[in-house]
């Protein structure tokens, strides 16, 4: 993959996270505050953005979402397929709603 080909898709992946966040925020801000691991100043921002705005925020170089799971445990949680796998995913919601927004979202 070129150089180009990777800031389409950088901008592709942009995008589609830009337009999801606003309309997760849209239909219901407090949960879309918790599953996207941002503040409530970052949701009241994304929600404002124009069509304009959200074009030229995907087209950065950079990619605007991250991966929250920092600590192995929680990664391991989400992704663990063994037989506790149905409590797994809700036991990791549970200690990610008792992390601190700015740290999720740092």
């Amino acid at each position: 993959m070129n150089a180009n080909q990777l800031h389409e898709e950088i901008k592709e992946a942009n995008l589609s996270y830009l337009l999801l966040a606003q309309q997760m925020i849209n239909d219901d801000q407090a949960a879309a505050v918790f599953r996207l691991g941002i503040s409530q100043e970052m949701a009241d921002l994304i929600a404002r953005l124009t069509p304009a705005q959200l074009l030229k925020m995907a087209a950065s170089n950079m990619l605007l979402c991250r991966f929250r799971f920092d600590e192995r445990l929680l990664l391991n949680m989400v992704t663990d397929y063994n037989k506790d796998r149905l409590m797994s995913q809700p036991h990791a919601a549970i200690m990610m709603a008792g992390q601190p927004v700015e740290a999720l979202a740092a």
